[in-house]
């Protein structure tokens, strides 16, 4: 059965009982945690173990998305866990392992190998996992940014990421079962989208229903989950913490 755990959606900082950017993605038989913002591992560990994962994906590096990566390893390297059977996969903009390398201090990203492996995004990129095919694309962030596409079981997810409006994305969310997308700023912006820009973009690309995330201090999320359904016309929710949708 396919199901998205809602783990965080906080932005651009976690706030009490709200976490930044996470979501753990199951279909066939694979796990994904799909972005680590800070917070985003403790609430993982409800659900799963980072042992049980088949893969990580994060969308860009900005903190928000990703802080939690360095607590990830920090567990797998020094938690005392028991030994994983192979590195966890690691797919994220090519620049993820330089700053894991200066964050350590460490001569080259050698020292993760034993409990990560480090794979580049790339344009159209495709990844199956046990049932669960992800492909990405390059999406409008003013950074190395990629939105997804989950497909596993027939149902189909998008994720935006954190992006502005592109065709990249309208192509990853066409026809989708589930878009997941973020509704950071109140006004029109070069790198998010609006809630009436998340909500046009399920329209037009005739998505099922809309869920709303990833939401700007700005605004709050019934605020723009109610302006981008005013748009979308159709269901659309706002993303919280702790949320299991089964089947996407």
């Amino acid at each position: 059965m396919t199901s998205l755990t809602v783990l965080g959606t906080a932005a651009p900082y976690p706030l009490p009982d709200r976490p930044c950017s996470g979501y753990l993605l199951q279909g066939g038989d694979a796990q994904v945690w799909v972005d680590a913002g800070p917070g985003s591992l403790a609430e993982l560990l409800r659900h799963t173990s980072l042992a049980e994962l088949d893969a990580i994906w994060v969308s860009h590096l900005h903190l928000d998305h990703v802080g939690d990566l360095l607590n990830a390893y920090y567990a797998l390297a020094y938690g005392l866990l028991p030994p994983l059977a192979r590195p966890i996969p690691v797919y994220a903009p090519a620049a993820l392992g330089k700053r894991l390398v200066g964050f350590f201090e460490q001569a080259d990203v050698g020292f993760v190998s034993d409990v990560l492996g480090l794979r580049e995004l790339s344009d159209g990129l495709t990844v199956e996992l046990n049932g669960l095919e992800l492909v990405s694309r390059p999406v409008e962030h003013g950074c190395d940014a990629y939105g997804l596409r989950a497909t596993a079981e027939g149902r189909s997810l998008a994720y935006s990421g954190d992006c502005a409006p592109c065709p990249a994305l309208d192509e990853l969310a066409t026809g989708v079962d589930l878009l997941l997308c973020e509704a950071d700023s109140g006004e029109e912006s070069p790198v998010h989208h609006t809630p009436e820009q998340a909500g046009g973009l399920a329209r037009r690309t005739g998505v099922r229903r809309l869920f709303v995330t990833h939401v700007g201090p700005s605004l709050s999320p019934e605020s723009a989950t109610a302006r981008a359904a005013k748009v979308f016309g159709g269901p659309t929710v706002a993303a919280q913490v702790g949320q299991i949708l089964s089947p996407w």
